[in-house]
């Protein structure tokens, strides 16, 4: 199949990645000439130490077919599924996508890698919104295989479909939320316990980098195989219902000291930040990201081998 990947930035080169790896001609299109040269090396980096890392057996191969292109229309051409990756800007999302309506195979799903604005924002006024979505990825997609697939009111379910199966294929784990959400289901997620994370340090409880070890050294573990609810499943002796029956009224009492929709302060933040600053100075922020990608390859180098041998 070929793939266009529209927007050439670290989620246009991530995707790339995801979909030349599953297999797939990608032709990556910029509007910026000098952004398609820079993610070209880029990719070559990333791809090279895939392969460095076992999670790769034949770099060349993937970087072959990788083709950057001059044109919205050269990138479109013959395309059989797009993945748009511009800034996060209602009127840019709203622009693509109306050339990329107009430009593309007539049942070619359209989705955008935003991860804030619902596709009903962009797509309402277009001939072919029912092949329009959100694709929404976690950086980077090419170590962090969830994808969250969130069509309009009006998207097509063959579309959704489609979509999931293309993800599924190129190794990507795919979920499909059944109504438009703000913020999908991730960062809901990331929302809720952030909030409580900077409640706990606001509230004099605990330091932010004890906090961080709570959930890396603790919660992180068992989150990295299963999610919440297999954690409370396997956590009484008689799975989810037994777990409820013990501890939903420490849960319900907790809540009670949760509620609030106040933002951080700015006095807070600047306490978050000076803690992690005094951890992790501002200059080597850079390598503690490359760090954090290193990392990310030998978990997920542990789980394909783990979950090779469950096959077994």
């Amino acid at each position: 199949m070929k793939v266009a990947v529209i927007g050439a930035g670290l989620i246009g080169q991530a995707w790339a990645i995801v979909f030349a790896r599953g297999g797939c001609q990608v032709r990556l299109w910029d509007g910026d000439s000098a952004a398609l040269a820079r993610a070209l090396k880029l990719l070559e980096q990333q791809v090279h130490e895939l392969e460095n890392k076992q999670l790769l057996s034949d770099a060349a191969s993937v970087l072959a077919r990788v083709q950057t292109v001059s044109s919205l229309e050269e990138a479109l051409d013959g395309a059989g599924y797009v993945q748009e990756n511009l800034p996060e800007r209602l009127e840019v999302k709203q622009e693509i996508f109306a050339a990329m309506d107009r430009l593309s195979l007539p049942d070619t799903p359209l989705a955008s890698s935003t991860s804030s604005i619902p596709a009903s924002a962009f797509t309402e006024d277009l001939p072919g919104r029912h092949r329009c979505l959100v694709s929404h990825p976690v950086n980077p997609p090419y170590l962090i295989p969830v994808v969250e697939l969130c069509g309009a009111p009006w998207t097509d379910a063959a579309t959704l479909e489609r979509t999931r199966g293309l993800m599924e294929k190129v190794g990507q784990k795919p979920v499909t939320l059944h109504k438009e959400l703000q913020g999908f289901v991730l960062n809901r997620l990331q929302g809720a316990l952030l909030r409580e994370a900077f409640r706990l340090v606001e509230s004099g409880c605990v330091s932010a980098e004890d906090l961080d070890v709570t959930v890396k050294d603790g919660l992180g573990l068992r989150w990295s195989f299963m999610g919440p609810f297999e954690t409370i499943d396997l956590n009484a002796p008689d799975g989810v219902q037994d777990y409820c029956t013990r501890y939903g009224g420490m849960y319900e009492s907790i809540a009670q000291e949760q509620t609030g929709t106040e933002p951080w302060s700015a006095e807070l933040v600047a306490d978050v930040d000076q803690q992690r600053r005094a951890l992790l100075p501002g200059s080597e922020l850079l390598n503690r990201r490359i760090w954090r990608d290193e990392r990310l390859m030998a978990l997920l180098l542990h789980k394909k081998q783990v979950d090779t041998a469950d096959l077994k």
